[in-house]
């Protein structure tokens, strides 16, 4: 079966909140085997809310509203889906009384205005609702069904759980099919080269799909199957992720919740190889996303921030003379700060960085953007040289995601420090 969801709510449009409900009901639905095609979000206008509602009716088997349940004028989903289904709003009397209910074991009288949360589409059934006034409503019309949910989300989640949750699953039989995805993760390839490798994959796709996506700087594939249960699903899914990962090779880092820094931290520790680093302009945010990972103190001995020329040459033992002939961001000045960081530390690895993360501080000849990561092992020290185009806290976040890439590169082959 297809699904929409409909999100009622002038906030939305404006940017005012985050639409979680749609978020979480997508989740909810896809564990089910209900494919979501569309969301759509509308303000809180009767007219525009009922053709949104007429459309998703057009081309969808359910549709879900969240949102406008409430006792106020502007409130008016119940009113939307009933234009739009042709159907008069009748006063449920179960309705009623349970909202009644509600206020009175708060010691408060029931103001008039929510009697309007106890109308019903004529053939609607109400969903009770424990946390709140607004009741759900079900309605089956036809070989549609529609389903109406309260915004609030400490609403919407205990109903969906304890009552649509089961419905829906009955309606698919009792036994739907289970949507799964697992998504890979790389770094290191653009996100053309990376689809160019596996087009072919791509185009002959039927069940699992394969999409590309770009997440800051990563490429992810995410590979989605669907079959009666999770363990049909993970089988489709293995034969698919391992020819995506002969493709890729190592640019693939992990998958699903694994980080990129994850992935550096499992790699020293499984070589029970140690690492310090030294830092400029990236200010501690290498160390930072290291010292996430539980047990980093299993291979990080220090990390340094080394912002002046000053505390390169005291904490590092660089040469003043290196400084003032090549500048501070330079390969040489890379080189020498991994070396040094990893000499005064004793540690297996040294990495470091140098840069210029803007907005200002750029020249011709040493842009915004540019920076210059040293990596240092047993085996030796290489020196790489990389710009980016962001701001400020995005050319951070891409000089800490390029180190840490470089750091497992030497990490997992050592001979590549020796090119």
């Amino acid at each position: 079966m297809t699904a929409e969801i409909v999100s009622v709510g002038t906030e939305l449009l404006l940017g005012q909140i985050a639409n979680t409900n749609a978020q979480y009901l997508s989740r909810v639905l896809n564990d089910l085997g209900y494919d979501v095609y569309y969301h759509t979000a509308v303000g809180d206008n009767r007219a525009r809310a009922a053709a949104a509602v007429r459309q998703a009716l057009d081309r969808s088997d359910l549709v879900v509203t969240t949102g406008g349940l409430g006792p106020t004028t502007d409130d008016l989903t119940r009113e939307a889906v009933a234009d739009a289904l042709g159907l008069p709003l009748e006063l449920d009397e179960g309705t009623l009384g349970s909202i009644a209910r509600f206020f009175e074991a708060r010691g408060r009288p029931m103001p008039e205005s929510n009697r309007r949360q106890a109308l019903v589409p004529r053939g609607g059934r109400p969903i009770p609702n424990a946390h709140g006034t607004a009741p759900g409503i079900l309605v089956e019309h036809g070989d549609k069904v529609v389903l109406l949910l309260p915004g609030p989300p400490a609403e919407l989640v205990p109903m969906v759980e304890d009552s649509v949750r089961p419905y829906l699953a009955r309606r698919a039989g009792g036994r739907p099919m289970v949507l799964v995805s697992r998504v890979l993760k790389s770094f290191g390839i653009g996100e053309s080269d990376a689809e160019q490798r596996v087009l072919d994959l791509i185009a002959g796709q039927s069940n699992p799909t394969i999409a590309p996506l770009i997440d800051s700087g990563e490429v992810h594939f995410r590979i989605t199957a669907k079959a009666p249960d999770r363990a049909r699903a993970l089988a489709l899914i293995a034969g698919v992720e391992e020819r995506l990962r002969e493709r890729l090779g190592d640019h693939i880092f992990g998958a699903d919740d694994e980080t990129l820094e994850g992935a550096v931290a499992a790699a020293l520790v499984e070589r029970r190889f140690s690492l310090a680093v030294a830092e400029s302009c990236t200010g501690g945010l290498i160390t930072h996303s290291l010292t996430n990972v539980p047990g980093s103190s299993r291979f990080l001995e220090r990390g340094l921030v080394c912002y002046s020329n000053a505390s390169k040459v005291q904490l590092l033992g660089i040469d003043e003379a290196l400084l003032a002939a090549h500048g501070a961001v330079s390969e040489p000045v890379a080189k020498a700060m991994a070396d040094g960081v990893r000499r005064a530390a004793g540690t297996d690895y040294g990495l470091s960085t140098t840069g210029i993360a803007g907005p200002g501080g750029g020249t011709p000849d040493k842009p915004v953007g540019l920076v210059y990561i040293g990596v240092a092992g047993p085996r030796g020290t290489r020196v790489q040289r990389h710009r980016f185009m962001g701001q400020r806290q995005e050319n951070k976040r891409r000089f800490t995601q390029q180190a840490l890439a470089l750091l497992r590169r030497a990490v997992l082959d050592p001979g590549w420090l020796e090119a």
